[in-house]
């Protein structure tokens, strides 16, 4: 028999140890009260979940409340990432507040807690992981159409940031770097909006030629061979063999009876896919306006009649913050550090910029 060690004992409790446990107590309610407001703007398995999950959340403030003895007569405030998820869900409920608490829940402090039990660790384990469930879901929603808005937007920001600090750096007037900058910024929109309307039409054209018809099983009642051959239109789309023959036996014994049957294969419900796809110029609009939005943000300066340095430098600071909040939007999203997407984000823009300001200022002093 193999004698397990005895649990090491839990040392008396201090000062230090009861604020620690009021600190634990604030949180577990404010996380409670974020998945209660999210599971109010939900339905269905959802919001069966998110309950689920405050429920958890109210089982380890108690444990907290029994090792105070009560409810203590003050209480510290909760953390600036609770406050902040709590205010979010209320209002918006959105995948933000789910990617959010899935790092809130990525950093259990129950870990290296002697007061907390196994079964917290646990929960806390398993929370994290049904909250990146629910994250996932909204981020398959969304990445599409995310990625369509931070790439489109982005670029704007990037390519108009090096055009004008390239021909600014040049030392030609104001108004000439204005020019510049709303034509690359239509030079650029309606060329993503051009490349995505071809994309999305080609893609549309190509799904359209693929698609299967009923041709061959309205047919299927003259075949000679009866469905051997038949089946060779199953097997063409990636049916295997025995599943193909038995496919065509029906067909071509409902035919033989007069009962029209449509043929389904692996290449789905018609029209379908065109509905994932979208529209042409839906998606050539939105490429133009995205585009727009952030090319429009470095000429913003020249616009108000800023000049020279001081026009480079507004222009600087406010891609910069576009650009750092696109990234931290990104990171929140993919679960990441937000900091350090946005950091990423940010040395991209400027790194792309520098390269066009040095070159402008090499044919600036060459043409002197």
């Amino acid at each position: 028999m193999i004698d397990t060690p005895a649990p090491a004992p839990i040392p008396e409790p201090t000062d230090a140890d009861r604020r620690r446990w009021a600190r634990y107590l604030v949180e577990e309610r404010a996380e409670g009260r974020v998945y209660r407001r999210l599971a109010a703007r939900r339905s269905g398995e959802e919001q069966e979940i998110l309950l689920s999950l405050a429920e958890a959340e109210g089982r380890h403030e108690q444990h907290w409340l029994d090792l105070l003895g009560g409810e203590p007569a003050r209480l510290p405030s909760p953390g600036i990432r609770s406050r902040m998820l709590g205010w979010m869900a209320g209002r918006f409920g959105s995948i933000f507040v789910l990617a959010l608490a899935q790092s809130a829940e990525a950093r259990s402090p129950y870990d290296s807690e002697v007061f907390a039990t196994p079964a917290m660790r646990a929960d806390e384990k398993i929370h994290y992981e049904v909250v990146r469930g629910l994250a996932a879901r909204g981020r398959r929603r969304l990445s599409g159409s995310f990625r369509a808005a931070v790439f489109g937007a982005n670029d704007g920001l990037v390519s108009n940031l090096a055009l004008v600090m390239g021909i600014g750096a040049t030392g030609v007037s104001g108004g000439f770097v204005l020019f510049s900058g709303i034509a690359g910024l239509l030079a650029g929109a309606l060329s993503m909006g051009a490349g995505e309307f071809v994309s999305v039409r080609s893609q549309r054209e190509l799904l359209a030629a693929t698609e299967a018809n009923d041709d061959a099983a309205a047919s299927a009642g003259d075949l000679d061979i009866d469905e051997n051959e038949l089946a060779l239109v199953y097997r063409a789309r990636g049916v295997e063999t025995e599943e193909a023959l038995l496919k065509a036996r029906r067909v071509v014994e409902a035919a033989k009876l007069g009962v029209r049957q449509t043929s389904t294969g692996p290449i789905g419900v018609r029209g379908a896919d065109h509905d994932l796809i979208g529209s042409d110029w839906g998606a050539a609009v939105s490429s133009f306006l995205l585009f727009s939005s952030g090319a429009i943000i470095p000429v913003l300066p020249w616009i108000f009649g800023l000049e020279g340095l001081a026009a480079v430098i507004t222009a600087l600071a406010l891609v910069g913050v576009a650009l750092m909040g696109t990234g931290a939007m990104v990171g929140i999203l993919s679960g990441g550090p937000p900091l350090r997407r946005a950091l990423r984000q940010l040395a991209i823009g400027f790194g792309a910029a520098a390269v066009t300001y040095v070159l402008g200022l090499v044919f600036g002093v060459s043409a002197v």
